[in-house]
């Protein structure tokens, strides 16, 4: 699939800028300045560029507990995005969602979720309202390998591929659910072979190669959008860090971390922007320090933001 020069950077920025913001809050996080809890991205960069890259701004995401590389991928501002984590009144949330409930619906982010697999019914309600509304809208529903074990998964993937909803499953295999190896806990050596049971197309890619996901994702798209239902795209990569900031990660080998860490996706994919002439190492220079004084101004917003009065908890809720 031939792509425009300007698609190949945007997608390149998205990924750089999910990674600087990421290694900013292990920051801020480590320095107590971000409370709770805080599930980081990095290393995944590609799943979340290369789906979002499909989207237009009206479509819909739903997202996990570890969001933050989904939202920046929609177009979430960094500084909104930051602010909240820092519990502040110029979040998204007005600081009261945190972490893992960013959402902003004018740019079709349809909120992260704490709770493993929870997302996938809140899908395909998004994806029905599309179809009964008569648009051509598309939501991309992002979860981990450990939510293919729950109930949600096989009753919302059902019912999607019974009425043919516009939705893309973008599988995370990271390859635990918190300490849990997915071997453990599934003999399936490929996720996406979960597709054949709701008679729906499955395929199983290499998550660390940006390009491959943007190609997968857009046929699933397309397919979508022509109202021909539900996709089954399972992504494999590797989270750099933790499950959770503070992780001992007595579950995973240093050997097996290594080997990942070999597979970033970030620097793989600028070797094959410079390889194919689309940027110089200059260039993708510049774009990482441009990236890394707009993440500084989203902690100097964040810090320099007010936190909302004691009295507005009790404002925004549906009681």
């Amino acid at each position: 699939m031939a792509l425009e020069k300007e698609k190949l950077i945007d997608m390149y920025r998205v990924m750089v800028r999910i990674r600087t913001f990421e290694e900013r809050v292990a920051k801020e996080f480590a320095a107590g300045n971000i409370l709770g809890a805080a599930h980081l991205y990095a290393g995944e960069e590609a799943v979340a560029a290369g789906a979002c890259a499909n989207l237009r701004p009206d479509d819909y995401i739903i997202s996990t507990h570890r969001g933050h590389g989904h939202l920046i991928a929609k177009g979430g501002k960094t500084e909104r995005m930051m602010a909240e984590l820092y519990g502040k009144k110029t979040g998204y949330n007005k600081g009261k969602g945190g972490s893992m409930h960013i959402a902003d619906m004018e740019i079709g982010i349809l909120g992260a979720n704490a709770i493993v697999g929870a997302g996938i019914p809140i899908a395909g309600g998004a994806a029905l309202s599309a179809q009964m509304r008569g648009t051509d809208q598309v939501v991309i529903c992002f979860l981990g390998d450990g939510a293919t074990n729950t109930g949600r998964f096989h009753e919302g993937v059902n019912l999607a591929a019974i009425w043919n909803l516009p939705v893309v499953y973008v599988i995370e295999n990271n390859m635990y659910a918190e300490a849990t190896a997915l071997s453990a806990v599934c003999k399936l050596v490929k996720l996406s072979d979960r597709a054949k049971a709701y008679g729906i197309p499955g395929k199983t890619i290499d998550g660390n190669d940006v390009l491959a996901v943007y190609e997968a994702v857009a046929e699933a798209v397309t397919r979508a959008r022509k109202g021909q239902g539900p996709t089954l795209v399972e992504c494999k990569t590797y989270r750099q860090r933790g499950h959770f900031e503070g992780d001992l990660q007595t579950y995973r080998t240093k050997g097996e971390v290594s080997e990942w860490m070999g597979k970033d996706p970030i620097p793989r994919f600028r070797k094959q922007m410079i390889k194919m002439g689309v940027l110089t190492g200059d260039d993708a220079d510049k774009i990482g320090q441009e990236i890394k004084e707009e993440i500084e101004k989203a902690v100097k917003f964040a810090e320099e933001s007010p936190y909302p009065a004691p009295e507005e908890a009790l404002e925004d809720v549906y009681a």
